[in-house]
């Protein structure tokens, strides 16, 4: 969320304290954005205490440079790179891992980025604007039926079939290279609306979902984080999504209990293999005060484990 141009960070306190800092610890904030987290963590952190933070958005590296701090590292990675980051920023283990899922405030204010309708502008929607294919891009050469998968997957929209056959007939007359001409699509075949939002909302976000691969990140992303988290670290993961809310509750629930073995099997309960997780607390949401304050926040669910 924005207020002029800053940038509110969701959950801030709640994730920090999740994270139960060790002032000498080493950490690693996954998703650095635009630092709030990472600023915080900081805070509380001693001269022996360290931070690597990753982010594959350029704008948010241009960002992080404005942090002149020794026990600070930001790396150019998206966060399913994150053993690759740690392994060349000389960490072996880490005390704490944060992710903070989804599309920033500033990616969606930026008109330029393609990743909202209020702006008539280039349909790119990369969150690594370096490399990868742009939605543009996508859309003119995916068939009705990707489309369609992706819009139906990603965004569970009920009009996914008719909005790609809209999006492929009108490519046959010009490419589809804006924001405003992919939203007017969208609208003129969602034929029913919800209450306060717009008909465009839930295909944005499964284009934007479907070219950054986040869902995928995200799978790759968690067991990196287990691995690195030395025993009685911590792994706290921000979403604002059900589908990427989904992916972490599962593999939170899998690593906190025993593998299940056929009973067949003549093996006692301690030779078992172990959980690697403790689930620490019950999800954690926004207050009143601060979806009042941030609207954004509204949505926002945190979860929390601890290294066995």
């Amino acid at each position: 969320m924005t207020r002029g141009s800053a940038h509110v960070t969701v959950l801030l306190e709640e994730a920090v304290e999740a994270l139960a800092i060790r002032a000498e610890g080493v950490y690693l904030d996954a998703t650095f954005g635009r630092g709030g987290h990472s600023r915080r963590i900081l805070e509380r952190l001693n001269e022996k205490g360290r931070l690597l933070a990753v982010d594959r958005d350029p704008m948010a590296i241009a960002a992080g440079q404005a942090i002149n701090d020794p026990r600070f590292h930001l790396a150019h990675r998206a966060f399913g790179e994150i053993a690759g980051a740690a392994r060349e920023a000389g960490v072996a283990e880490i005390d704490g891992v944060l992710f903070d899922i989804g599309v920033s405030s500033p990616q969606i204010d930026e008109g330029e980025r393609g990743f909202s309708f209020r702006h008539d502008a280039p349909l790119d929607m990369r969150m690594d604007t370096t490399r990868g294919e742009t939605a543009a891009e996508w859309l003119a050469r995916a068939e009705t039926r990707e489309i369609t998968e992706v819009i139906r997957n990603y965004g569970e929209e009920r009009f996914a079939f008719q909005i790609a056959k809209k999006v492929v007939a009108a490519r046959l007359e010009q490419p589809v290279v804006t924001t405003g001409q992919f939203a007017a699509l969208v609208r003129s075949a969602v034929r029913t609306r919800e209450p306060g939002q717009d008909a465009a909302t839930r295909s944005f976000q499964a284009l934007r979902i479907h070219i950054n691969q986040e869902l995928g990140q995200l799978a790759l992303a968690l067991p990196q984080a287990v691995q690195l988290l030395r025993p009685g670290g911590r792994l706290v993961v921000i979403c604002f999504h059900s589908l990427e809310d989904r992916i972490v509750k599962n593999f939170m629930r899998e690593q906190s209990t025993a593998d299940s073995l056929p009973k067949s099997l003549p093996l006692r309960a301690d030779q078992l293999p172990a959980p690697k997780l403790r689930l620490v607390g019950k999800a954690v949401k926004a207050s009143a005060a601060e979806v009042g304050a941030n609207p954004r926040a509204r949505s926002a669910v945190m979860r929390i484990a601890e290294k066995i």
